[in-house]
């Protein structure tokens, strides 16, 4: 079995990797994250997964590279993550009672041979009709400051939702593990 790496430093994708209970390293990819002028958000976060393996694999020529990214869509606007109070509150307020889809990029390289399967997980949040009390309350709870959509779905943010839909609930939180399974497999990795 070639090592497998996750391209991230993200704690919640480590922790979702970990389930899988399969030994892995983390690196950090250096990459422009940029939205390109016209670009789908399902184009850009399959894109940003791919990239994100890639920029890897020149160090590390025999792995399995795992790279993923997320982006929030409310409406036709994406919406990233909000690093303040502020930012959250606006974000929370302008999804009360609304729908918020979260697309998944997910990239397998191996960078062995160079094949790279790529795909996007969609996963929809409806959201209960927030008041800004629960609201604040809700921020000043869990802080979800570095969470696209400004909440913790693996933790307290599950009380403003209403409802969710989508063929993989990891996706939610950054790394769709069912889809991840099914492209390990195709690597040749039995799990368990």
């Amino acid at each position: 079995m070639l090592p497998l790496i996750l391209a991230s430093s993200s704690v919640y994708r480590r922790e979702l990797l970990n389930r899988l209970q399969l030994p892995f390293t983390c690196s950090s990819p250096d990459i422009d994250e940029s939205h390109r002028p016209g670009e789908s958000a399902v184009d850009l976060v399959k894109r940003l997964a791919e990239q994100k393996a890639r920029a890897l694999a020149g160090t590390h020529t025999a792995h399995l590279i795992v790279g993923s990214d997320q982006v929030a869509v409310l409406g036709e606007k994406i919406i990233g993550k909000p690093h303040t109070f502020e930012k959250a509150r606006e974000q929370l307020l302008t999804a009360s009672g609304n729908s918020v889809t979260f697309l998944t990029g997910l990239a397998l390289l191996n960078s062995q041979t160079g094949e790279c399967q790529v795909d996007c997980v969609p996963f929809t949040v409806h959201m209960r009709t927030l008041d800004a009390n629960s609201i604040e309350r809700y921020l000043r709870a869990e802080q979800p400051y570095d969470c696209a959509g400004s909440f913790k779905a693996e933790g307290l943010g599950v009380c403003l939702f209403r409802s969710t839909e989508g063929p993989d609930a990891t996706s939610l939180i950054g790394l769709p593990l069912i889809r991840l399974i099914d492209m390990l497999l195709i690597e040749g990795i039995q799990i368990p």
